[in-house]
């Protein structure tokens, strides 16, 4: 058996042979391309965008201060240059970079953009994002006024911020969507209508959106207006169809009409046998089973969450379940890419693996019962989305707890777009859930569960863990930083904060005649900015 799957999976990975594709899905000619989205984006403004689709559409259409080349690193964008201290930040702005109507993009459009984002009453889940803005987290919790955040345009192409602490990888940061300008004429103009459709957003990225038919399809286009439009290959990225759905994205991949799709356990076997080249990516994210920590859940119940973490073997979950080749199991919140003090970060912090033992289990279900009063667990609630992966998990998951420890869980399917409100609503007991890095640095997990992130779903609040935050926060020394980080890991497993599951690597296929895709850790995935079609 071992013998077969090395020899399928060398056959996976090192196959040179193509299947003909009748590529209607690249123009050489017109330089467009046409491609499928797993699901509708949920929401363009960029200052509440919180989800994979909207953050793969967002960096093809806008821009910030900085943004990602080709090989990962951050590079001027609408900031043609910086000069940055310990505490103080000055961007000087291209005076060549342009809104998609043909005006300037200034400092004032960052102030705005950065401001509303903290307003309290925007309500953005990624608001904490701008705390390292002096002021920011306090504005944000209603305590100042939004005006006394550090961030000051001296002029339309000059931008001064001062910071509430040294912060090493602050310029990583102005690359997320969170920081991106918005103008706040047309905002204000749009009101709540702001970002809901193709004529209710402004582009300054290298695409504009001139299509966006809900839930169906989306069109963008190359933006003549960007500044570095000479270094844009693509005229047009058709987003013709939207599924989550992986057989029939494989059928449109195979009927060259996509130039681009993701496989899994199923869909990877057919691709062998037509012979294309499958290629593997790490994406560098982690997903994990959040549990709704909210006091009237039963899953706040610590012994009800041990119980559970005992029977679960993430190693099981990705060899007999997933099936795809590239994940690896999860046993932390941090995954084995990020870097530590010299080394790998889980090389020098490594995570504890839970033991599996029913018996074990099964005496934290009884403490469980008696602490809430139950001589049954009332059956638990697992949300979900609607893709064939994801009910998978979900049945084996029903089917583990039931024959393990008796206890009855009810999957809740939703669409991407439903699932992300009954997250928010926090209508669940257990949630599927990922995180995948905003920047290049471990504070980007390490934050993820502290008490005031609204990523945070299953409201997670823990004093300790809030304060290890703060003191990595408060520090750039990286011993400092990393103690810290480990003892964050070591409370997620002592208070089975979360399950984690797996660690996420996908295998694909890319038409062949398209060059220059970006895959990346961080940032828009994929990214066809540079993309060009050959003959």
């Amino acid at each position: 058996m071992k013998a077969f799957s090395f020899i399928l999976l060398s056959l996976l990975f090192s196959h040179a042979s193509f299947s003909a594709v009748d590529a209607t899905s690249v123009n050489f000619d017109n330089q467009t391309i046409t491609i499928a989205l797993t699901q509708e984006p949920p929401q363009l403004n960029s200052m509440k965008a919180t989800d994979q689709v909207s953050g793969f559409v967002l960096p093809h259409v806008m821009e910030g201060l900085v943004r990602y080349d080709r090989r990962g690193r951050i590079v001027p964008a609408v900031a043609e240059s910086w000069e940055m201290n310990e505490k103080n930040v000055t961007f000087h702005l291209r005076k060549n970079a342009l809104w998609s109507d043909g005006r300037s993009v200034t400092a004032h459009d960052f102030v705005y953009a950065w401001q509303h984002a903290l307003a309290p009453k925007t309500a953005s889940e990624y608001a904490f994002i701008l705390y390292p803005l002096k002021n920011g987290e306090a504005a944000n919790k209603g305590e100042l006024d939004i005006g006394q955040i550090a961030v000051k345009a001296i002029d339309d192409y000059t931008l001064k911020i001062e910071l509430e602490r040294p912060l090493a990888y602050f310029i990583k940061l102005a690359a997320f969507a969170t920081y991106f300008p918005i103008r706040e004429d047309f905002a204000e103009a749009k009101g709540d209508q702001y970002a809901a459709d193709v004529d209710d957003l402004l582009y300054n990225g290298p695409f504009i959106l001139t299509e966006w038919v809900h839930s169906a399809s989306l069109k963008m286009v190359k933006n003549q207006n960007y500044w570095d439009k000479d270094k844009i290959h693509l005229n047009e990225i058709h987003a013709s169809y939207i599924t989550a759905d992986t057989r029939a994205r494989l059928n449109l991949f195979i009927d060259g009409k996509i130039v681009h799709t993701r496989l899994d356990g199923e869909t990877y076997k057919d691709a062998l046998t037509q012979r294309f080249r499958i290629r593997k990516f790490s994406t560098g994210s982690v997903f994990f089973l959040d549990y709704n920590h909210r006091e009237e859940r039963a899953t706040a119940n610590l012994n009800l969450r041990k119980a559970i973490q005992h029977v679960f073997d993430a190693n099981e979950l990705v060899n007999k379940v997933l099936g795809t080749p590239g994940n690896l199991p999860a046993y932390s919140t941090f995954p084995v890419w990020l870097q530590g003090i010299k080394g790998k970060f889980r090389q020098e912090y490594p995570a504890t693996i839970p033991e599996l033992d029913i018996t074990k289990a099964k005496n934290y279900l009884e403490l469980a019962k008696k602490e809430l009063g139950v001589e049954r667990i009332p059956p638990l609630i697992l949300l979900v989305g609607d893709s064939p992966t994801a009910a998978k998990q979900a049945e084996y998951m029903q089917g583990l707890l039931k024959e393990k420890l008796g206890l009855d869980l009810k999957i809740d399917i939703q669409t991407f777009k439903q699932r992300l409100a009954k997250m928010t609503a926090g209508e669940f007991d257990i949630v599927a859930a990922g995180w995948g890095p905003d920047f290049d640095d471990v504070m980007t997990f390490g934050d993820l569960f502290a008490s005031w992130n609204l990523n945070n779903r299953g409201r997670f609040n823990n004093a300790e863990y809030d304060r290890h935050v703060r003191i990595a926060m408060g520090s750039t020394d990286p011993k400092v930083r990393m103690d810290a980080m480990g003892r964050l890991q070591e409370i997620l497993y002592e208070e089975a904060a979360i399950l984690p599951q797996y660690e996420q690597g996908v295998i694909y296929l890319m038409n062949p005649k398209l060059k220059g895709v970006v895959r990346r850790v961080v940032g828009a995935d994929p990214d066809y900015t540079y993309a060009r079609v050959v003959e």
